[in-house]
């Protein structure tokens, strides 16, 4: 029976006989999707045509591809700028390994990493430098404070040397001095040590200046408004001459009170008082030409000496470091005595009268020596006893 029925006729034979309801069939649709950018087609059952959409019109054509020398160029100005947007030191021809290099790629790493102005990253380099020396401070303190508690027993024995040298008797002034070698190393004395603070100052002292003059000079642009107040431009002089003059007045105050050393007005330091205060005087000249970066390493240097002074005069913090307290010796009664300029003057020109005529002497001295061992013998008796003559006995 199934098979006298169509398809169509067939399902809907089926339908009937087993629903009782009608059941609404409907034609299905077929759609074929394709992922071929080419091409999209819809296709039904009804046979009608299908259009086909070129989807590779509406795709925009890529973009050229970049030169090779133009990623060259980009990535050689990305190196060339720091964080901040500034040029790097490295591509101005500053910074490098050596000790102004160092210096200079310090002052850059705080400026850039902090985002700090210059004159605080040149402050801030200050004081770290000097927080590294304080030790070496504290040392110089000790020894100064020692020998000027000992300064009676040195001075004496000081006289009895240079009275000896001045009489031409060697013998004694080796004598005296092997004396104040032994004593020193007795109470555990050491005047170099007033010179490490000096000593170790000068290198760092000298690469901040050579540092800091290359920048200003380059010029570091940034430097040029990195300032304060009335010295804005650190690449150039300062125009009121203030920051020279206290830089000079700071100088003057610091080696007046004794910072890293013996104060002047000690009987130890007779014959560099009146050198060490014209310093500052005969620096002025100088430093009224100093680019204002230099000025402020050297001002904010002192500034913080001084703070050092008014530190360190605390008892407590004395005892702390155990920095002996200075015992005040009265000046009569020690065995050198304090003198003036004109005295001191004079003093210092007769000793090195006599220490010269004492050499010319001992030369002298030292050629007749020489003249004598190496020289034919000079002729001091009346008759040869080399020679063998005939001996007449004297008739009675």
């Amino acid at each position: 029976m199934f098979k006298l029925f169509s398809r169509h006729g067939r399902r809907s034979g089926i339908i009937n006989i087993f629903c009782d309801k009608k059941i609404e069939v409907r034609k299905a649709r077929i759609y074929y999707f394709y992922s071929s950018t080419g091409s999209v087609r819809f296709s039904s059952t009804d046979g009608e045509a299908v259009k086909i959409t070129n989807i590779a019109e509406n795709i925009p054509e890529p973009p050229p591809v970049p030169d090779p020398a133009i990623f060259e160029q980009v990535t050689e100005t990305i190196q060339s700028l720091a964080a901040n947007g500034e040029p790097t030191f490295a591509s101005q021809g500053l910074g490098g390994w050596g000790p102004v290099g160092i210096v200079q790629n310090c002052l850059e790493y705080v400026h850039v990493s902090l985002d700090v102005p210059w004159w605080g990253a040149i402050l801030m380099g200050t004081i770290v430098v000097r927080v590294i020396l304080f030790p070496l401070v504290i040392m110089s303190q000790r020894n100064t404070a020692v020998m000027n508690n000992h300064l009676p027993e040195i001075q004496t024995l000081q006289l009895k040397m240079t009275q000896a040298r001045q009489t031409g008797n060697q013998l004694e002034s080796a004598r005296y001095a092997q004396e104040m070698m032994l004593y020193m190393k007795e109470k555990g004395l050491n005047p170099l040590k007033n010179l490490l603070v000096p000593i170790a100052q000068a290198p760092l002292f000298i690469s901040f200046f050579v540092g800091l003059r290359g920048m200003a000079n380059c010029p570091v642009e940034s430097m040029m408004h990195g300032g304060l107040w009335w010295f804005t431009d650190l690449t150039v002089p300062d125009q009121f001459f203030i920051l020279p003059l206290i830089t000079s007045a700071t100088m003057w105050v610091t080696i007046e009170l004794g910072v890293d050393g013996g104060r002047l007005d000690a009987q130890n330091m007779q014959l560099m008082r009146y050198f060490l205060r014209a310093i500052p005087l005969i620096m002025i000249p100088f430093t009224i030409n100093f680019p204002g970066a230099i000025l402020i390493y050297w001002c904010s240097s002192n500034f913080i000496s001084l703070c050092q002074v008014g530190i360190l005069k605390i008892p407590a913090v004395r005892e702390y470091f155990r920095i002996p307290q200075l015992v005040k010796h009265n000046p009569d009664a020690l065995p050198i005595k304090k003198k003036g300029f004109v005295a001191g003057a004079k003093d210092s020109w007769t000793n090195i009268k006599l220490s010269r005529d004492l050499a010319d002497r001992q030369r002298v001295d030292e050629m007749i020596f020489t003249k004598a061992g190496k020289g034919p013998l000079q002729k001091t008796y009346k008759l040869d006893p080399t020679k063998l003559t005939k001996v007449e006995a004297k008739s009675k």
